[in-house]
């Protein structure tokens, strides 16, 4: 029987974790439609996000074949690794070692790259725009794939993470289509902070039950581990803050 206790941590790390892969591809088809025309833009979008349902699809029987343990502890150590890749930046970035991740920064980046390419002829299919919109749907959309199958396959929670990452495209789709505008105000570096505790929560506890250990308290314990991530991090953070005035390149 699925618990509230798995079921709300894979749903908010779905969630979360697609909401700041989704407000990342959608600055760069921003900036592709904003500068060389919608119709590119639009298209490599719809591209990219067949090309990701088809690996979804393809995933599916796959994942049935592998035994449970197996799968278990296969991605609770991609977990890990996926989670401490998102932790150790974001704590890097608490501390101002790192700048922080700013989209308007990177809104003006694409922008600068797009402009500087040659445009198509008039009437013309501008490939630049197409390519980059494809790319950037394509790219963020693999690691939404991976952690909806990382926090979902093996406990039947596909389903209720994939609908978290669906929840997250709607509210990013939903915003950039009335604003018109980089998503900055999304506090994409908080949320890559919890999203990298609730991924090395869910690793730990996944590693282990791969390798055969019984946990205490049984799903309870992601939350136990998913506090002990948190303490650690904001600690690690304050440690190693940079004096106010100093950077690191």
């Amino acid at each position: 029987m699925i618990s509230l206790t798995t079921t709300a941590p894979a749903v908010g790390a779905a969630f979360l974790a697609s909401l700041v892969e989704v407000v990342e591809a959608f600055t760069i088809v921003l900036a592709a439609g904003t500068l060389r025309g919608w119709r590119p833009a639009i298209a490599g979008t719809a591209a990219g996000m067949a090309a990701l349902a088809l690996i979804v699809v393809s995933l599916g029987p796959v994942l049935d074949q592998v035994p449970l343990h197996s799968l278990q502890l296969v991605i609770g150590v991609l977990l890990l690794v996926f989670g401490m890749g998102w932790l150790r930046k974001a704590v890097l970035r608490a501390a101002g070692i790192i700048p922080l991740h700013d989209e308007n920064a990177a809104f003006a980046a694409e922008t600068a790259t797009l402009g500087g390419r040659t445009a198509p002829l008039r009437g013309g299919f501008d490939w630049l725009a197409g390519i980059m919109a494809f790319k950037a749907v394509l790219l963020e959309g693999l690691e939404v794939v991976f952690i909806v199958i990382a926090v979902g396959a093996g406990r039947g929670l596909l389903l209720p993470a994939a609908l978290g990452a669906l929840a997250a495209c709607i509210v990013v789709l939903a915003i950039g289509a009335i604003v018109h505008r980089p998503l900055a105000r999304v506090p994409a570096n908080t949320l890559k902070f919890a999203v990298g505790v609730i991924l090395c929560a869910f690793g730990v506890f996944w590693t282990g039950e791969g390798m055969g250990i019984v946990w205490p308290g049984a799903d309870l314990t992601i939350l136990f581990f998913g506090a002990v991530f948190l303490v650690l991090g904001l600690a690690t953070a304050r440690l190693v803050r940079q004096p106010a005035g100093v950077t690191t390149r």
